[in-house]
């Protein structure tokens, strides 16, 4: 009872992350790596920059779609006139697609940062949904429940038909983190959820049901999702782990015949595969079915000794013989298990101090194993990897994954760091090649600009001249500014015979200075009137 309670809390703890690791998103949520607009049409891709971005993370080369992407960015804001860079046409996605890329290269900070950004943004309502939900969902696997709510709290209005079915499913996982399992039973039951999420949905409502203190209506609904039609391989998963969640409570109840049917659903070659086929034999065997119990547990005893399920299997077998009273064969097989057991010994002794020679982060750093899509499972095939042979279950966890990929993404800083010095190192020559080259350049090169400069210089003083004697004509009205050539020369004229004139109070002088005061009156008149 015990050890099937203890079974059964850590399928609501995988209940709860069965939503990808950090860094991957919410089921069939795909946003970081589309370029499609917010009204989910697929736009056609016009900035060659930000295209390069998406290409780098479809590889899962996040560092370069995050440096690329953040200089596209960078100087796209840094613009005049942004509207006019190709960029403009996707600047929303854009805006979106650095903070995924971030949040899938692990850094939730800067992630939460961006999205928090296109939230106080003057953005469209959609937009600013989406930023609120892809904020809740760091804030969650970060494990802040309360804002992650509060992120969700902010949607309203119109939400994207994309995201829809994952903002309510993501506020179910909310209420159950934190134990409100009756609420979080209302929004699964009101989900109804496309491909994508149907066995998510499904196991997690079921495990709302469990925690609700419901477990009849838990076991009906674990047997619904035990039977969902999947072709993918995380539905299958999941339909798997429905199925062995429902046979262990059902095995704990003591109704072995349905949980030996439970249990026979859950695929032979399924990551759960090993702990179905020890329960359904041991539901036989409670059952007194002993030979029926050995069609399961022989077929886990030739699989891989390291697993605690083959081991237990494997003495289950021995047992099993021995109460049919077939002893010749449960001697050989308690032999064979103690043979076993022998040799692992040796090889958990093997693996302590390889380990503490170092050689567990070398194996972990292998190429081939880091191209492999299962490269956790063909680590212990490695002949030279002692280290690894009993470290699979701690290396499947989340939390070694993930300070495992932090621990490579660091490698591969370190190792972009020394590159990148030599390209200093080379840059540094090429400027001092090009010194050299210029350097005897220079003296012709500055009497050059010296000239020129003088010469802007005296253009704008002249362009300052003309400028206030415009202004000034425009402000103050000087019609001597307008007069021609002849004017001018008539004027200087008339000047000259009335400082010739000079002081004299004689009829003549004042007769001459009356008449040259009225010609030049008389042509002021005229050029204004002109």
């Amino acid at each position: 009872m015990r050890a099937a309670r203890t079974l059964i809390g850590l399928c609501l703890a995988v209940g709860l992350a069965l939503c990808p690791a950090a860094g991957s998103g919410m089921p069939g949520d795909q946003p970081a790596q589309s370029v499609r607009s917010k009204t989910g049409t697929s736009p056609e891709l016009r900035d060659l920059y930000f295209g390069e971005a998406l290409y780098h993370a479809y590889q899962g080369q996040y560092f370069d779609a995050i440096q690329r992407l953040d200089t596209e960015l960078g100087m796209y804001h840094g613009l005049d006139q942004p509207e006019l860079d190709t960029l403009h046409y996707h600047i929303n996605n854009a805006e979106f697609s650095v903070g995924d890329f971030e949040l899938d290269y692990r850094m939730h900070q800067r992630a939460g940062r961006a999205m928090k950004a296109v939230l106080e943004g003057a953005v469209d309502e959609s937009v600013r949904n989406e930023a609120a939900f892809r904020l809740a969902r760091i804030q969650f696997q970060k494990g802040q429940l309360d804002d992650a709510m509060h992120a969700l709290e902010r949607i309203q209005g119109t939400v994207p038909p994309q995201i829809s079915d994952d903002v309510e499913f993501l506020r179910a996982n909310i209420l159950m983190a934190t134990a409100k399992p009756s609420e979080a039973v209302k929004v699964l039951k009101q989900l109804r959820s496309g491909d994508g999420l149907a066995g998510f949905v499904a196991y997690n409502l079921g495990i709302a049901l469990l925690q609700d203190n419901r477990p009849q209506e838990a076991i009906e609904q674990l047997d619904k999702a035990g039977q969902l039609p999947s072709a993918d391989p995380t539905g299958l998963a999941i339909r798997d782990k429905s199925n062995l969640v429902l046979g262990t409570m059902l095995f704990e109840s003591g109704n072995f015949e349905r949980a030996r049917q439970s249990l026979d659903r859950v695929r032979l070659e399924g990551p759960f595969s090993n702990q179905a086929l020890l329960r359904a034999g041991w539901a036989e065997a409670t059952a007194k079915h002993y030979d029926r119990a050995l069609v399961p547990w022989n077929i886990l005893a030739a699989r891989e000794p390291t697993d605690a399920a083959v081991q237990e299997g494997m003495l289950a077998v021995a047992n099993a013989y021995a109460t049919l009273n077939l002893n010749g064969r449960a001697a050989l097989k308690y032999g064979s298990a103690l043979e076993l057991f022998t040799n692992q010994l040796q090889r958990v002794d093997a693996s302590v101090n390889s380990i503490r020679e170092g050689r567990f982060l070398k194996a972990l750093m292998r190429e081939e194993t880091r191209e492999d899509e299962n490269w956790v499972i063909t680590l212990r095939t490695l002949p030279d990897a002692p280290e690894t042979y009993y470290l699979m279950e701690l290396m499947a966890s989340h939390d070694f994954q993930t300070a495992l990929h932090n621990y490579l993404d660091l490698e591969d800083l370190q190792s972009r760091l020394i590159a990148w010095r030599s390209s200093l190192d080379a840059f540094n020559d090429i400027i001092r090649q090009r010194k050299q080259n210029y350097e005897p350049l220079l003296p012709e090169v500055d009497a050059q600009f010296r000239k020129l400069d003088s010469r802007m210089r005296l253009r704008l003083d002249q362009r300052t001249q003309l400028r206030n004697r415009l202004q000034a004509m425009l402000t103050a009205p000087r019609p001597d500014y307008l007069a021609t050539a002849d004017e001018r020369s008539a004027g200087v004229r008339i000047a000259f015979i009335d400082k010739q004139l000079g002081n004299s109070h004689s009829p003549e002088a004042l007769a001459l200075r009356q008449r040259a005061a009225h010609s030049y009156g008389g042509r002021k008149r005229s050029t204004t009137t002109g």
